[in-house]
């Protein structure tokens, strides 16, 4: 996706070899008209899976999750990773490693929101190591629900994230693929679409 590459490459920060800072446009300030561009290619590459729900991770995920949840007619449920007094009961539950803040921590869905009938697509703005995707196919697993796909809006090809996920069988599609962050230079993934 040109858009999004050309706006990485004008506001994007490298903060290291494993790090790239996108908070002037997608998880601290948010572009409205890139995070439709981003909806729009995901409705564009899952629209034809009867996709019936979409399901991401607070909080970076929600704006692509909703732009594309906006573009497919469907509704989008994200997961929580604090506790609310609002969700406490019949919770669906997965233990999630975040790369860049180096803790781990416990996502939620109500199961109200979930089930067996439901044909999910997984979206997320970052996909390093796969830990978050992986939780959310568990709670979409949990609730009897079928995964059709993950959507990830950067991935960072250089980490195990992709091997992790291929492993389960379901779709990834990445927007963006970056193979390199080395030199603090941002180096996408040249890929061949048939």
């Amino acid at each position: 996706m040109e858009l999004l590459k050309r706006k990485i490459e004008k506001e994007g920060t490298v903060l290291s070899d494993e790090v790239l800072k996108v908070d002037a446009f997608l998880n601290h300030q948010i572009d409205p008209e890139l995070m439709l561009a981003v909806g729009e290619a995901f409705a564009s590459l899952f629209g034809s899976e009867g996709i019936t729900k979409i399901v991401t991770i607070e909080s970076s995920g929600i704006a692509p999750a909703v732009m594309a949840g906006l573009k497919l007619g469907v509704p989008v449920v994200f997961a929580r990773k604090r506790q609310s007094l609002t969700l406490t009961d019949n919770l669906l539950t997965a233990s999630v490693y975040s790369f860049t803040k180096k803790t781990e921590s416990t996502i939620a869905i109500s199961a109200s929101h979930l089930s067996k009938n439901d044909n999910v697509l997984v979206i997320d703005d970052f996909l390093a190591n796969g830990q978050a995707a992986k939780g959310l196919i568990s709670i979409i697993e949990q609730a009897g629900a079928k995964a059709a796909g993950i959507g990830i809006v950067i991935e960072k090809s250089f980490q195990n994230g992709r091997k992790e996920l291929d492993g389960l069988g379901i779709r990834v599609e990445s927007l963006v693929r970056i193979a390199s962050l080395e030199g603090g230079k941002v180096t996408f993934l040249q890929e061949v679409r048939s």
